[in-house]
């Protein structure tokens, strides 16, 4: 029970009980296989229920063809966790094992079941009932871990296997482009983990392909990571450690664990897809080293060539199916200039520097889930130590596209200004737009240690930012320059005067503005267009007032007459309008609102985003404001009432320029958004 409080989730349980087992094999006999269990234990559950019922016995019964275990040679928690969901389909099962359709997925079943009949029983009613052993559920926010204080937040992820003071994580961007969403993602819970630890956090630059990084998207990167509150140990690159990963990639072609392949990229890739072997794989050492060399050199024969991982060109996962190491590339280097000619992939170059840097656990998103398998298998080949991974799901949000490649797209084709455009994912860019940092960290902490992949509403995130910013933003008024009508106050005041009011009832901190009140007043077309002749309206700030006089030109509203009521209720009014006196002071406002950059919720793989971009992304408005904006900065939140919450991006500085606000999402109007 003591152990049951520490560990949580099906498939956390079933590790550790294999990890205890006294039968070697429970959880592999090494890293790969172990992997490989994690794999089944992932997806066994999720393939073998619903409408993929079928095709998933028949790529087992393929799959078991020529194997008596899944995994190894010998039991494992595998082959528990595919017959338990099998049975705990029932009759669906029982029907398919009759039938004799798949033999050897049939063969397999009934092998365990006669050999391992006692423990499987006891597992079938403990645990399989009538659905099998089900998906595990996502790790608890609020789960405790041994040596910590409890966490007050209500936001806690566990990281399974750590020990406090023992952790060292690692956040490691490529600098090709400024961070976006995703990657606040993977910093917030690389920062979560290392103080919930009391363990190591290192930003680690993964600079291995110069053709598309530089050092304003390194500076960029250090900004975002300022940004978002992540404090971290050393800065550290990948390129500090070219001289060591040249060392290992001869190293493993003298051990005969890589090789150097001059076949063609797009014939390599089908080979990998097809299992063929390439007809450099068996080629000898000697050979090997010497076109390793030609590499090394930048000759002409050398960039014909790569060098690559001899793994296992028959594997199912087919990222063990000798993936790349090395590539040649003559583009100078950000750091180091044109020193080197050849560079490691990230396959390569992630284990190796982990391990070298002593790094505990290694998050990944689990969109790299089968390329885990790869990662241990490379670090067992150069000889490492373990470093295990953790997954995370990968945030996605909609009519937003986080690839690297295509932002870069947006800004080298002049779609938006550049990498910080309000239109933009990446942080600077939401934030630009009026996004708190802690809206984005509650956002992020909020989806748990989930590995499914979901698409999340932009709507959510702007609803938190929302209860952020209202309770503390000043209030100031405004009035479309094109859309406003005139109110004249027959009985207001001969000269105009002037209150101190305050900022926003509710919180002294926002300040005091001063109002100014005359006998005429600005009015939003909207508000003059439904007002009827001996109506009682509030001003607000001021009291109640009554229509007298409607004056149009061809059905447009162009004047209005009325009189101040101040001893009316407002209880009792229907309209409640924003106003400003007609005094030389107002300052020109220009109010912009974003849309998304694709207009289609999710894009699907073989889908362009090309052919989905949104033809109208960017509106501006000319506005009159109060005079108090001028003492708005650069960067302040504020809300126009009765328009919305808006983040100043261009403060007053002459009369002439107008003060540019960004308009801000609150979750509930759908017409202002962000993305791309």
């Amino acid at each position: 029970l003591i152990l049951w409080d520490f560990i949580h989730g099906v498939n956390t349980i079933l590790r550790y009980i294999a990890r205890a087992a006294s039968l070697s094999s429970f959880y592999g006999q090494d890293d790969i296989q172990a992997a490989h269990v994690d794999q089944w234990l992932e997806y066994a559950p999720l393939i073998l229920s619903g409408s993929e019922f079928e095709a998933a016995c028949l790529f087992l019964d393929g799959y078991l063809a020529s194997r008596t275990f899944l995994v190894g040679y010998g039991l494992s928690i595998a082959d528990i966790v595919v017959w338990s969901n099998l049975t705990g389909t029932g009759q669906r099962w029982e029907s398919l094992r009759r039938s004799k359709k798949y033999q050897s997925l049939v063969r397999w079943f009934n092998s365990v079941a006669a050999d391992y009949a006692d423990a499987l029983d006891e597992v079938t009613s403990a645990y399989v009932g009538k659905r099998g052993i089900g998906k595990s559920p996502a790790p608890s926010l609020k789960e405790k871990v041994p040596g910590l204080k409890e966490n007050t937040s209500g936001h806690e992820i566990d990281l399974p296997g750590a020990k406090v003071g023992e952790v060292c994580v690692r956040f490691a961007p490529e600098p090709s482009g400024y961070l976006h969403i995703g990657h606040a993602k993977a910093a917030l819970l690389n920062k979560y983990f290392a103080e919930r630890y009391k363990g190591r956090l290192i930003v680690r630059f993964d600079d291995t392909n110069p053709s598309k990084e530089s050092n304003e998207f390194v500076e960029n990167v250090l900004k975002d990571i300022e940004t978002l509150g992540v404090k971290y140990d050393v800065v550290t690159y990948t390129s500090d450690n070219f001289p060591k990963l040249m060392e290992m990639a001869e190293s493993l072609i003298k051990q005969g664990k890589a090789y150097v392949d001059d076949t063609p990229k797009e014939q390599m890739r089908s080979e990998r897809m097809d299992g063929v072997e390439s007809k450099r794989r068996n080629s000898t050492v000697e050979e090997n080293l010497s076109l390793w060399k030609e590499m090394v050199n930048g000759t002409k024969r050398g960039t014909e060539c790569c060098v690559r991982g001899k793994l296992d060109m028959q594997d199912p996962n087919k990222s063990l199916r000798d993936p790349v190491y090395y590539r040649c590339n003559p583009d100078p280097h950000h750091r180091v200039g044109s020193k080197y000619k050849v560079y490691p992939t990230y396959d390569f170059a992630c284990p190796f520097v982990d391990a070298l840097e002593g790094v505990t656990h290694a998050l990944r998103s689990s969109e790299y889930h089968d390329r885990n398998a790869q990662y241990y298998r490379i670090l067992q080949d150069m000889g490492l130590r373990r470093v295990e991974i953790y997954e995370f799901s990968r945030l996605n949000m909609v009519y937003t596209v986080l690839s690297k490649r295509k932002l870069l797209w947006f800004v080298q084709n002049n779609m938006v200004e550049d990498w910080t455009d309000a239109r933009f994912p990446t942080v600077q860019g939401i934030v630009r737009r009026g996004l708190k940092i802690e809206a984005l960290i509650q956002f992020i902490l909020e989806q748990g240690a989930s590995k499914n992949l979901n698409l999340m509403e932009w709507d959510k995130l702007w609803t938190i930012n929302k209860k952020i910013v209202d309770p503390v933003c000043g209030r100031h008024t405004a009035v479309l320059k094109d859309k406003r009508v005139l109110l004249t106050l027959t009985n207001g005041p001969e000269e105009p005067f002037v209150r101190i009011l305050p900022r926003h009832k509710k919180h002294e901190g926002a300040g005091k503005k001063a109002t100014t009140f005359a006998n005429r007043i600005w009015l939003e077309y909207a508000d003059a267009s439904v007002v009827s002749v001996g109506e009682e309206v509030t001003l607000m700030d001021w009291g109640n007032a009554i229509i007298r006089e409607i004056k149009t030109d061809d059905g447009t509203v162009t004047q209005l007459v009325g009189e101040l009521h101040l001893e009316g209720s407002v209880k009792m009014t229907k309209l409640k309008l924003t106003w400003l006196s007609d005094i030389e002071d107002l300052v020109s406002l220009s109010l912009v609102d974003f849309d998304y950059l694709i207009n289609k919720k999710k894009l699907e793989e073989d889908e362009d985003f090309l052919d989905n971009l949104n033809p109208c992304t960017r509106r501006e408005a000319l506005a009159l404001g109060d005079p108090n904006m001028r003492n708005v900065k650069k960067g302040e939140v504020i809300q126009l009432e009765r328009k919305g919450y808006y983040r100043c991006d261009v403060p007053f500085i002459r009369s002439s320029k107008p003060i540019m606000l960004f308009a801000i999402p609150d979750g509930r109007q759908k017409s202002t958004s962000i993305g791309a």
